[in-house]
């Protein structure tokens, strides 16, 4: 790194190209819950000295988290949830008391807790690679396409949402997708070579909302709600809703989803224009309604594990105003 440093500023490229090296998760010695995060002792000299010089040259510490694998330890529906940012109950950090809603946020966090632990709070991170699977082995739980889909296109709405991670809040963590291509001569299992949004042969595997020519997909993810990027065409129908006969558990789950994921629900809080009627179906309809809103106006956004609909009539009441109409 000091080497390649030297041959940029030789060639007046030193404040131009920032110069890093990557590194697993596995670098942690510990991580959950994420303010616990620190790194393995036996590395923390080494670390030290690389932190100081990314320090002096304004380079990012560069890291790849994948949820993915932790959900492969965790093979429950709730903790697939929380590894697409989909509605979840989420997992209360007991260090500080923080809510966390994914598992992205999660893992990036303990490693901001590993850095600040050893003196280096000033150092960026960046997420050099991260992604999920479209396929695997029969013995492999968690790759398919609905949930490398969910994934990616969940994470980058999350990022262009700029709410950033509970201990960097309000901006986004610089982040890199894995993987542009199918690596087709990769060795292990088949989920090792099925990271790519395109096939060897550049036909696309999936859509997660960044060609230009982006459309909703004909059919729709067993997984709960996918956030696209791209605006596609705009449904007729305004307003997103629950469905009838939704468990106040999962209307919860989806009130507590949208909700963490910056939308500004003070209209629901007491004193707001929403918080009557106080119950759960009630604010979830809103919450719901003003994520669809927020995030982008397709059907996939109005989703939430299958549990809503669009509808033209107007929730509105009294002084409460849904988002919606001729969007």
């Amino acid at each position: 790194m000091r080497n390649v440093q030297s041959a940029l500023s030789a060639a007046s490229l030193g404040g131009k190209v920032r110069v890093s090296t990557v590194h697993a998760m596995t670098l942690l010695a510990q991580s959950d819950p994420p303010s616990s995060g620190r790194f393995n002792p036996g590395l923390q000299d080494v670390l030290k000295g690389l932190l100081a010089f990314q320090r002096d040259n304004g380079s990012p510490f560069a890291v790849n988290p994948y949820p993915f694998f932790a959900y492969q330890s965790d093979p429950r529906p709730e903790t697939l949830a929380f590894c697409l940012f989909q509605p979840n109950a989420g997992r209360v950090d007991a260090g500080t008391g923080i809510k966390y809603m994914n598992m992205f946020d999660a893992q990036v966090d303990g490693v901001r807790s590993a850095l600040n632990a050893i003196g280096f709070k000033d150092i960026e991170i960046l997420i050099a690679e991260t992604g999920w699977p479209y396929r695997g082995d029969s013995n492999e739980v968690g790759p398919s396409v609905e949930n490398a889909r969910a994934y990616n296109g969940n994470l980058i709405a999350h990022l262009r949402s700029q709410v950033g991670t509970p201990l960097m809040p309000g901006k986004s963590v610089e982040t890199y997708i894995f993987a542009l291509y199918d690596e087709d001569l990769k060795p292990g299992g088949t989920s090792e070579r099925s990271f790519g949004l395109y096939k060897p042969d550049l036909t696309v595997t999936y859509d997660v909302g960044l060609s230009k020519s982006s459309q909703t997909p004909s059919t729709t993810p067993s997984t709960p709600s996918t956030p696209r990027v791209t605006p596609s065409p705009k449904p007729s129908s305004a307003w997103c809703v629950p469905k009838a006969g939704v468990s106040d558990a999962q209307l919860q789950a989806n009130l507590d989803y949208a909700c963490g994921h910056g939308i500004d629900c003070s209209a629901i809080q007491p004193g707001g224009a929403c918080f009557d009627p106080n119950t759960v179906a009630s604010h979830a309809a809103y919450a719901m309604n003003l994520y669809y809103h927020t995030v982008g106006t397709i059907p996939l956004n109005c989703d939430f594990s299958q549990t809503a609909t669009l509808t033209s009539s107007n929730p509105s009441y009294n002084a409460c105003t849904y988002p919606g109409g001729n969007t």
